[in-house]
């Protein structure tokens, strides 16, 4: 059984330009130990997957899904208190900036005490020192060394990686299943961010916790990743283990984001042009017909008006009429 297993999941928002739709048919299956990487430009709809996935949608937001299940039960059907209690029990989620998550005017320890479970198997007169001791530990835990500065700091003094840990801490207190990490590093320094990604790799190695990993870098995800999935304009346009998409991507879009990395520009002449991919991501009001990537596609051709099925191969899948690296792998 899969631990998260979406199909068809549509997200419509209802704007003053008419109902749009911000994601399309996307589809999705997570095993428990599991690092799936979740790569896209923004705007391309990661951000709303994961508050699908978490229920904290807003009213003009409308999810359409053939199957949006957690262990088999299915998540659009659920009440509301049952679907409460498995947020952030079994399901958690680091938001993309840590600060603005945190109380200003509230102390990081009672902040993290707050987000901890109740300890009722304990008595009354033991449950606030068991919460201040597991707060300790937990701080330990994500790398934050001295926990007494740390718990008596208000958000606004804290770094940006410093309250990055903190979410965390507060994320994996009830043990999840799975932690929703939606842009983890956002604005961090190089080294601060390769810290984060370290410590949540040693929370999937030792807590078997499958993490759904969202970012717009490719190279950082696929890292650390077992599987990746590349969004474009809320469409998959591909998605298969780390080793298959970064040898020999199928799509456009996903060489054009292995191509646009620096460790790919290294040997680029000064003054040349670096490796990108020209225009932006089109609005959601003017999304053009046929392959979402068209206008930007350097092999696009005339078929490219028609709309591409999701092709697998060896399950690879892939939406595109022309995909790369078919022909080397035919003749070899």
């Amino acid at each position: 059984m899969h631990l998260l297993d979406i199909r068809n999941l549509t997200i419509e928002l209802n704007t003053p330009h008419g109902r749009l739709v911000a994601v399309d048919k996307f589809s999705l299956t997570l095993q428990e130990g599991e690092i799936h990487g979740l790569v896209g430009e923004s705007g391309s709809g990661k951000s709303l997957l994961a508050q699908a996935i978490m229920g904290i949608t807003d009213k003009r937001t409308r999810i359409i899904a053939d199957r949006l299940s957690w262990r088999g039960e299915d998540l659009l059907t659920m009440s509301i208190n049952k679907r409460r209690k498995l947020m952030g029990r079994e399901i958690a989620m680091i938001f993309q900036e840590p600060a603005s998550c945190l109380d200003p005017g509230s102390r990081i320890g009672g902040q993290l005490i707050e987000a901890m479970p109740d300890f009722d198997d304990l008595p009354w007169w033991r449950r606030n020192r068991a919460r201040k001791e597991m707060a300790i530990d937990l701080l330990h835990r994500v790398g934050v060394d001295n926990h007494t500065r740390v718990m008596r700091a208000f958000p606004w003094e804290l770094s940006e990686g410093l309250a990055q840990k903190v979410m965390i801490a507060m994320a994996v207190s009830h043990r999840p299943k799975l932690l929703i990490a939606d842009e983890p590093t956002t604005g961090l320094e190089t080294a601060t961010a390769a810290q984060i990604y370290r410590l949540l790799s040693k929370l999937n190695q030792t807590k078997s916790v499958a993490i759904l990993l969202i970012s717009h870098d490719l190279n950082s995800v696929a890292r650390w990743s077992h599987n990746l999935s590349v969004l474009y304009c809320g469409q998959m346009m591909e998605s298969g283990s780390v080793a298959a998409l970064i040898k020999e991507p199928y799509h456009p879009y996903t060489q054009a984001l292995i191509a646009s990395a620096p460790s790919a520009n290294m040997t680029v002449l000064p003054k040349r042009q670096l490796n990108t991919l020209e225009g932006m991501i089109p609005p959601l009001q003017h999304l053009p017909i046929g392959c979402r990537l068209g206008p930007r596609c350097p092999h696009a051709r005339k078929e490219c008006v028609n709309p591409p099925r999701v092709a697998t191969k060896s399950g690879h899948a892939y939406r595109c009429h022309f995909p790369l690296n078919m022909e080397e792998e035919e003749k070899s």
